[in-house]
């Protein structure tokens, strides 16, 4: 696999997801993919047709990678679902914070020890420990993962165990399912 920190230019055609919503998305080509540091989340920086956009792409579980296009971004590049759009992407220079889920933030707040190590920790580790809290499909799941996630960080672990960052090993992560033209 090629890696690269320099810009990677490519075409791909803006998809409707099948699961409806006011976005669209767009599977990166894998020459394109290959490209990227790792096969796990990446934060880029880029444009779409001219556009600029700050983002993370995700892993789609073989190995390449999938962006998750926002409405504005669409408006913002002048296309839609079915068009084809110039991207230039770079890895990002800087990892973006991570918005953290209320509940997430309300057991920090009530977990002093838990709060200093989540402070003390990269914006990716915090990241993959949000992204490890609310994979669980059910209410329950998440609450245990709060739970155990509080008492990990209270004892110092900085990194969540054993997360599949890419998906490949547990298909935890996927590309959406594209809606038929």
């Amino acid at each position: 696999m090629a890696k690269t920190a320099t810009r990677i230019d490519f075409k791909a055609k803006l998809l409707s997801p099948m699961e409806g919503g006011d976005w669209t998305f767009i599977r990166l080509p894998q020459d394109a993919s290959d490209q990227i540091p790792t096969r796990n989340m990446a934060s880029v920086e880029g444009t779409m047709n001219g556009f600029a956009f700050a983002a993370t792409l995700q892993p789609d579980s073989e190995g390449g990678h999938w962006l998750k296009v926002e409405r504005a971004w669409s408006e913002g590049a002048n296309a839609g679902s079915g068009d084809t759009v110039q991207f230039e992407i770079a890895p990002a220079r800087v990892e973006p914070e991570p918005e953290v889920p209320k509940d997430l933030l309300d057991a920090l707040e009530q977990t002093p020890a838990a709060l200093s190590v989540w402070n003390d920790t990269t914006a990716i580790a915090r990241r993959d420990w949000i992204t490890w809290m609310t994979q669980g499909r059910k209410a329950e799941t998440r609450l245990i993962r709060l739970e155990k996630m509080m008492d990990m960080l209270s004892k110092g672990k900085r990194r969540v165990c054993c997360f599949d960052r890419s998906g490949m090993a547990s298909k935890a992560f996927c590309c959406p399912v594209a809606l038929e033209d």
